[in-house]
Protein backbone atom coordinates (compact mmCIF):
# COMPACT_ATOMS: atom_id res chain seq x y z
CA UNK A 1 0.00 0.00 0.00
CA UNK A 2 1.18 3.52 -0.69
CA UNK A 3 0.04 7.03 0.00
CA UNK A 4 0.92 10.55 -1.02
CA UNK A 5 0.46 13.88 0.73
CA UNK A 6 -0.87 16.82 -1.24
CA UNK A 7 -0.28 20.41 -0.26
CA UNK A 8 -3.24 21.64 1.78
CA UNK A 9 -4.17 25.29 1.72
CA UNK A 10 -5.24 26.32 5.22
CA UNK A 11 -7.69 28.94 3.95
CA UNK A 12 -10.16 26.22 2.99
CA UNK A 13 -11.97 24.78 5.97
CA UNK A 14 -15.21 23.00 6.62
CA UNK A 15 -18.36 24.63 5.24
CA UNK A 16 -21.87 24.00 6.47
CA UNK A 17 -23.84 21.70 4.16
CA UNK A 18 -20.79 20.72 2.10
CA UNK A 19 -18.34 17.83 2.28
CA UNK A 20 -14.66 18.57 2.03
CA UNK A 21 -12.52 20.38 1.29
CA UNK A 22 -10.92 18.00 -1.19
CA UNK A 23 -7.39 19.00 -2.23
CA UNK A 24 -6.04 17.81 -5.59
CA UNK A 25 -2.45 17.50 -6.86
CA UNK A 26 -3.00 20.40 -9.29
CA UNK A 27 -3.76 22.70 -6.35
CA UNK A 28 -7.50 22.71 -6.98
CA UNK A 29 -9.76 22.62 -3.94
CA UNK A 30 -13.34 21.45 -4.26
CA UNK A 31 -16.26 20.80 -1.95
CA UNK A 32 -19.00 18.27 -2.60
CA UNK A 33 -22.56 19.55 -2.33
CA UNK A 34 -24.71 16.51 -1.50
CA UNK A 35 -27.94 18.47 -2.05
CA UNK A 36 -26.94 19.32 -5.64
CA UNK A 37 -24.92 16.14 -6.23
CA UNK A 38 -22.07 18.23 -7.66
CA UNK A 39 -18.64 19.54 -6.75
CA UNK A 40 -18.30 23.25 -6.05
CA UNK A 41 -15.21 25.41 -6.54
CA UNK A 42 -14.94 28.12 -3.86
CA UNK A 43 -12.56 30.19 -5.98
CA UNK A 44 -15.05 30.63 -8.82
CA UNK A 45 -18.31 30.07 -6.89
CA UNK A 46 -19.46 27.70 -9.64
CA UNK A 47 -20.20 24.02 -9.81
CA UNK A 48 -17.52 22.05 -11.66
CA UNK A 49 -18.55 19.84 -14.59
CA UNK A 50 -18.31 16.12 -13.78
CA UNK A 51 -15.81 15.66 -16.62
CA UNK A 52 -13.43 18.13 -14.97
CA UNK A 53 -13.83 16.43 -11.59
CA UNK A 54 -13.02 13.08 -13.22
CA UNK A 55 -9.75 14.54 -14.56
CA UNK A 56 -8.82 15.81 -11.09
CA UNK A 57 -9.64 12.45 -9.51
CA UNK A 58 -7.60 10.65 -12.16
CA UNK A 59 -4.60 12.79 -11.14
CA UNK A 60 -4.80 11.21 -7.69
CA UNK A 61 -4.93 7.69 -9.14
CA UNK A 62 -1.99 8.47 -11.44
CA UNK A 63 0.06 9.86 -8.55
CA UNK A 64 -0.66 6.82 -6.39
CA UNK A 65 0.10 4.29 -9.13
CA UNK A 66 3.41 6.02 -9.87
CA UNK A 67 4.45 5.62 -6.23
CA UNK A 68 3.54 1.94 -6.06
CA UNK A 69 5.10 1.01 -9.41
Amino acid sequence: MSYTVFKHNQEYGARKGLEGPFHYPSGAVLYYDPAAGEYWDPRTDFYVPQEDVAVLQQQIVDRLTQKSA
